[in-house]
């Protein structure tokens, strides 16, 4: 069958006209002023709303002796 109102080119473009997905809106960190995304943990210092969330310094040591001792093996 032949759809008998067919959208022309620009009612189907003026309608989706407004599916565009904006960029990622970035806010500076209050310890340590690096970009990060609104509402998330800076990964930088680990810190989120004047906070230190995650001790990112530990998990970096922690992550060396890991993979110091899979390289010993």
């Amino acid at each position: 069958m032949v759809n008998r109102m067919r959208a022309t080119r620009s009612h189907r473009n003026n309608r989706r006209s407004h599916h565009a997905l904006d960029a990622a809106r970035m806010a500076a960190c209050s310890k340590c002023g690096a970009p990060h995304q609104n509402h998330h943990i800076c990964m930088t210092c680990g810190s989120y709303n004047g906070r230190t969330v995650i001790d990112l310094t530990a998990k970096a040591t922690a992550k060396a002796k890991k993979i110091a001792a899979a390289k010993k093996k």
